[in-house]
């Protein structure tokens, strides 16, 4: 994909059906005319089959918050890697910070990712220090979560895998990173990435940026940190800003 790739993650908003059939259909009818950018958009559960096109919306796809570990059972409250296809979702966040925050562990990430993988739909791995120290050794517990969380996922699905990276200390905060530093973060998650897999993988995986970005910051975090797309959290419920933030990114060349 040469595009870049906007994700939406709407988390447990908005309130009603109603708003977020309005939401969907204004990011739709900007999606149609982007020209260098997708747009992935992640409502909550109970308003995926309502968001999801009729008929083929160019550059405008559909995905979801998280899945369970299983593939089917009783798992009261959960919703299957198989239930989310059936819907036409195609891409699936798992181990967003927020999850892992309530105990989700890399174990059970690594089982989410192979049942999202097994169905055909492509997984957006969150990953992500706590806090940034100066001796560097957040990158080693970054590097370390990243392979916690790919344990056991086969090479052939290596090219269905995107990278977020969300810095937690970024996340919800009045600023995002520095471009450059997001730069050089991604450099180094394609490198683990390409220890994991292969050289190859490591370049054409996708790398995204989350953590307060809004349509201002957007364009130097796409043009100096360099990354393949983004992670938008609260913008991606604010339709007027999202929709700036979308052309804001397709202008960027």
């Amino acid at each position: 994909m040469n595009k870049k790739l906007i994700v939406g993650n709407w988390k447990m908003n908005p309130a009603t059906l109603a708003e977020a059939k309005k939401i969907a259909q204004k990011v739709k009818k900007v999606s149609a005319n982007l020209l260098h950018a997708e747009v992935v958009i992640c409502p909550p559960f109970p308003f995926i089959a309502s968001c999801v096109s009729k008929k083929t919306t160019k550059n405008f796809h559909i995905g979801a918050q998280s899945t369970s570990t299983e593939e089917s059972g009783a798992h009261t409250g959960e919703v299957s890697a198989k239930m989310l296809k059936d819907l036409a979702v195609e891409y699936v966040i798992v181990g967003h910070s927020e999850e892992r925050a309530r105990g989700d562990t890399d174990q059970n990430i690594s089982r989410r990712l192979k049942q999202v993988l097994d169905e055909g739909m492509t997984a957006i791995l969150c990953v992500g220090e706590k806090a940034r120290d100066q001796e560097g050794k957040y990158l080693e517990d970054l590097k370390n979560q990243i392979k916690s969380s790919l344990t056991d996922i086969p090479k052939k699905f290596a090219k269905s895998i995107i990278i977020a990276y969300e810095p937690i200390w970024a996340i919800g905060a009045t600023e995002a990173m520095k471009p450059a530093d997001i730069y050089e973060t991604s450099l180094f998650v394609k490198k683990v990435f390409a220890d994991i897999f292969t050289p190859d993988a490591g370049i054409k995986t996708l790398v995204l940026y989350g953590g307060a970005v809004n349509f201002r910051n957007a364009p130097d975090i796409m043009i100096v940190g360099r990354v393949d797309g983004l992670l938008v959290g609260r913008e991606s419920v604010n339709s007027e800003g999202f929709v700036e933030l979308l052309k804001a990114v397709d202008a960027v060349q």
